[in-house]
């Protein structure tokens, strides 16, 4: 599928919600109507047929909170090793059977072919878990965690209207504050592991999410609505699947960049609107000198090589990049791409015995709600 493929409402929707969707009980109504303010004119049946029909053809992975795990609990990480060509099968079998990890992409680079994610609940699980690769496969694997995190939005816009990708309605719905806590409490962590694979692509979908937890809507729009403020939640919205819209460059540029520049150098290239992840990780003595990893994806190759080198131009602004300060790797195979499950990190994250205090806002919240336990 191209973008060629999609109407003129279903690009407007794929470029106008990407973040920013209402959290209310009713939230296709807002949402069609911000839509008809930019000369969209659909009401909000229309744009929950629109929606649900782009997610049953593939062209959204999903429509609902995209949850930030980090914030959740436990921890992830990046991890390359190489799988010699005539054992990359097997290697790759050995590798993918961890139910810790989560994504595995082999790559286009003359000794480091496999980048996989690890994802745990406990931090120190990782060490262990690279261990038990190293002795299966006999290659050695190399760590390479998040340092700092410049910029994680991976939004694809689409020719069209609403070009800029920039409605944002969620300010709407009841005004929530920040918990003063990190854990979660069970009924927190039951919500975090409903959500996580996405909305029901309804009218009411929070309310929907309530009737299967046994918990009052207002509860689930507040709750949804302060991890979006704490940073739980990325943002709420379509998640569009960037294959189905032509997004196959998928290049994973890495940079050598130093030390004392870094953290000027990674604002100036997160703030490009095609960089999708921009972080900084270790290198690997005499195997990895690269230290800056910025993320792009275009739709042609040439569409990829030319924002490459808009990279490549704003790191020249900073230090003068050598051919060898450089490379950028791009994805030939997905070998494993199960998402990161949260269940085992939020629950490792719940305070057991903890739950919200009984209606602390005064609104009816709690009533109805099943008791929280700890699994």
């Amino acid at each position: 599928m191209t973008d060629a493929e999609l109407s003129r409402v279903e690009r407007a929707v794929v470029n106008a919600f990407q973040g920013g969707f209402p959290v209310v009980e009713r939230p296709f109504e807002p949402a069609a109507a911000a839509l008809r303010e930019r000369g969209v004119d659909v009401t909000a049946d229309d744009l929950l047929g629109v929606v649900r029909d782009l997610d049953d053809r593939g062209v959204l992975s999903r429509f609902g909170a995209l949850v930030d795990a980090e914030a959740i609990g436990g921890t992830a990480t990046l991890v390359a090793m190489h799988a010699p060509p005539d054992r990359f099968d097997e290697v790759t079998e050995q590798v993918n059977a961890h139910r810790e990890v989560a994504h595995n992409y082999e790559r286009e680079h003359p000794h480091l072919n496999m980048w996989f994610v690890v994802s745990v609940a406990e931090a120190d699980r990782v060490e262990a878990v690279l261990d038990e690769i190293e002795a299966e496969t006999g290659q050695p694997t190399y760590n390479m965690p998040k340092r700092r995190e410049f910029r994680v939005e991976a939004k694809f816009l689409l020719d069209g209207p609403i070009p800029d990708g920039d409605v944002d309605l969620s300010g709407l719905g009841p005004a929530v504050e920040p918990a003063d806590r990190a854990s979660l409490t069970p009924r927190e962590r039951d919500l975090v592991v409903e959500i996580q694979g996405g909305l029901p692509v309804t009218a009411t979908p929070y309310r929907d999410v309530a009737d299967a937890l046994g918990v009052d809507a207002d509860w689930v729009v507040r709750t949804i609505k302060r991890f979006d403020l704490e940073g739980k939640v990325r943002r709420v919205g379509v998640v569009p699947n960037h294959y189905a819209l032509g997004y196959t460059e998928n290049g994973m540029t890495v940079w050598d960049v130093p030390d004392d520049l870094v953290d000027e150098v990674g604002p100036a290239v997160a703030s490009m609107e095609f960089v999708t992840h921009c972080y900084r990780r270790p290198r690997h003595e005499g195997v990895w000198p690269y230290n800056f990893f910025a993320m792009t994806h275009g739709r042609s190759e040439a569409e990829s090589e030319a924002r490459i080198e808009r990279v490549r131009e704003t790191m020249a602004g900073y230090w003068d990049v050598g051919d060898d300060d450089w490379d950028t790797l791009f994805s030939t195979r997905i070998l494993k791409k199960t998402g990161i499950r949260l269940d085992e990190r939020a629950s490792a994250n719940t305070e057991a015995g903890s739950d919200e205090p009984a209606d602390p806002e005064g609104t009816g919240a709690n009533a109805g709600s099943r008791p929280g336990g700890a699994e």
